[in-house]
């Protein structure tokens, strides 16, 4: 006899008034997640955003920096205007067409990354991750240490690029152009027995071919989250995150009324259809959170 998984008997006890706590969503304060090591180029790569400031003409730049975790390339340095998550989407669609899909992302609990009122600190960003089959890995809050040869890497940055700036944000993109173009062939590492970041890179044999389709065979159905964050069951609108808007979900009853919700392969919790909420479980994107197979 197969032994039910805890969410399902937690969700069935639940259901008929076992269980004494408060009906609404629990909130997940950031915590960090397991961080792996890179051993080859593309198993990582770590991103941030340089302190913003202002050009010459007065307007503020938000650099958006990637590197490659073992080889310690430059991937991306572009200088935004803001750190909203379109142009960020839009960027990392750009690197991956030129360098191919990493197996994992590193980066703090800070927007655009992450989102501290999105579902499981989730947000459009690493949901878009996700559905590459990229896994996400978060250091602990207030512990840039976990992220240190990408923040070494922005000091000399912050030192040679920007001091002082340059008068617009095209010719600070072309100072910061220059800059990584000697970081990745000019500077060689000791770490890396003497060789330049461009000799050890190179581009990941994960393709990137858009956002794959998700089929969930092993569920009764799957379902649409709307733009306003909700999915629709039997006439009835249950709220899940407005983060997973336009993604499809998978649904499968556990027992009448109650309905086991995932995205992928994450449970994303269950839905009560009596009181029309989600109701979350276990953090599937904490601590044991591993590279999608």
């Amino acid at each position: 006899m197969r032994i039910p998984a805890t969410s399902t008997v937690h969700a069935v006890l639940d259901r008929h008034g076992l269980v004494k706590r408060a009906r609404q969503r629990r909130r997940f304060t950031a915590t960090g997640t397991a961080l792996s090591q890179a051993l080859q180029p593309n198993d990582l790569w770590c991103t941030d955003f340089k302190g913003e400031f202002k050009t010459g003409n007065g307007r503020y730049c938000y650099p958006l920096t990637v590197t490659d975790q073992a080889s310690r390339s430059i991937l991306c340095c572009e200088a935004l205007e803001a750190t909203k998550e379109d142009p960020v989407i839009e960027a990392f669609v750009r690197l991956f067409k030129e360098r191919g899909l990493p197996q994992a992302m590193r980066s703090d609990n800070g927007l655009p990354f992450a989102s501290p009122n999105g579902l499981y600190n989730l947000s459009r960003l690493s949901v878009f991750w996700l559905r590459l089959g990229i896994a996400i890995e978060r250091i602990k809050p207030g512990h840039p240490q976990q992220n240190g040869r990408h923040e070494r890497m922005h000091l000399t940055l912050k030192k040679e690029t920007t001091r002082p700036p340059g008068a617009n944000s095209l010719q600070q993109q072309a100072r910061f152009d220059e800059f990584v173009r000697e970081f990745n062939t000019e500077r060689p590492h000791e770490a890396l027995a003497m060789k330049t970041p461009s000799d050890v890179y190179a581009p990941s044999s994960r393709a990137y071919r858009g956002l794959p389709e998700i089929d969930y065979p092993f569920h009764d159905r799957d379902v649409l989250v709307t733009a306003c964050g909700r999915i629709c069951m039997h006439r009835k609108k249950i709220n899940v995150s407005t983060v997973m808007a336009g993604q499809r979900l998978g649904i499968k009853e556990i027992e009448e009324g109650i309905w086991i919700v995932s995205f992928m392969s994450y449970d994303l919790g269950y839905i009560d259809l009596e009181q029309r909420t989600l109701q979350t479980i276990d953090n599937p994107f904490g601590t044991r959170l591993s590279p999608l197979s």
